[in-house]
């Protein structure tokens, strides 16, 4: 019988990395300057490898190929096929990350035949003065843009919010972003790698050269609106509260306490489980339970009627589902 399915993580350690991935609980070879923590992929040469139970070894794309919609959903599945259609990270930014953007569904399958990349992050750790970019402060245009980054000026014109413990964006295709240093975040997003990044601050490697731009593809994917979706997560106990309902997932948050069951079965859907914050156990009906701690993730098959959830002290769950 399927089982809530962990995953061995893929890390990444780009130049604005940090270490606050390496101090989760039960985390081990984090490299140095880690900068992402990949959960649940499969993107090419990204793709999970199941890390309990009897399907240990395994990647993700092979369980699917064998359970097909017993693990995503009959519709999920129909659509999808063995492509997993979120990517699910931990996000360490001990540096501000670049300006970017990434393209809707249309322009990314025309142009690397990808999905497009929507896509939400939670704030779980920030330091005092950390702050995350979220849309332009005005509207704008495409001259407008080009020049200011050619005049090394593109802040003067994006809207900087405080980043603060429990908030959420919400980043759609299109939408001008960056995260800044001091932050720690969960990030749910569609399947896609596809970043056009518009500025860099400057930054050069020890050659002295810095980090390739896309300024045209930019350009042409970029909403030039003033728009910025975003507040702090107030989270009920033991009730699912609404983060982010778009076209390409849902996504609740569940501050548990005590015990608290939650039925699966309406959805036809996989269900991730995201602990941000404390631990819990989860029990399945004739399986073992499955301890689930800060940091961690897990995936729930769509086949999965319902879970019961036990915290003694307390813990805060994102779940995400199609």
């Amino acid at each position: 019988m399927l089982y809530p399915l962990k995953f061995n993580p893929v890390y990444k350690t780009p130049v604005w990395g940090g270490n606050r991935i390496s101090r989760l609980p039960g985390r081990t070879n984090v490299p140095e300057k880690c900068g992402e923590s990949w959960e649940i992929s499969t993107i090419e040469n990204n793709v999970s490898v199941v890390s309990n139970g009897f399907l240990k070894g395994n990647t993700l794309e092979e369980v699917i190929e064998i359970y097909m919609g017993d693990i995503l959903g009959e519709k999920v599945y129909e659509e999808f096929g063995i492509h997993f259609p979120l990517l699910v990270k931990f996000i360490d930014a001990s540096d501000d990350l670049s300006v970017q953007v990434h393209p809707g569904d249309e322009y990314a399958f025309n142009h690397h035949n990808s999905l497009g990349k929507t896509e939400m992050w939670y704030v779980m750790q920030s330091e005092k003065d950390s702050s995350i970019i979220n849309g332009f402060s005005k509207n704008t245009s495409s001259e407008e843009v080009k020049n200011l980054i050619n005049d090394e000026k593109l802040p003067s014109i994006l809207r900087n919010i405080p980043a603060n413990k429990g908030d959420v964006h919400f980043i759609p295709s299109g939408r001008v972003h960056a995260i800044g240093k001091g932050v720690l975040l969960t990030e749910i997003q569609q399947a896609s790698d596809i970043t056009y990044r518009l500025y860099d601050w400057g930054r050069k490697d020890s050659d002295g050269k810095g980090r390739p731009l896309h300024i045209d593809q930019a350009l042409e994917v970029l909403d030039f609106s003033e728009k910025a979706e975003y507040r702090n997560s107030d989270p009920e106990i033991n009730k699912p509260s609404n983060l982010v309902s778009c076209d390409y997932f849902t996504s609740n948050i569940i501050k548990i306490d005590g015990s608290f069951t939650r039925i699966y079965l309406p959805y036809d859907s996989f269900v991730v489980l995201i602990c941000t914050s404390g631990n819990c156990r989860l029990t399945v009906e004739n399986l073992p339970d499955t301890d689930l701690n800060e940091g961690e993730t897990v995936l729930i098959p769509a086949i999965i009627e319902s879970i019961l959830f036990t915290s003694e002290k307390g813990c805060n769950i994102i779940e995400c589902y199609l």
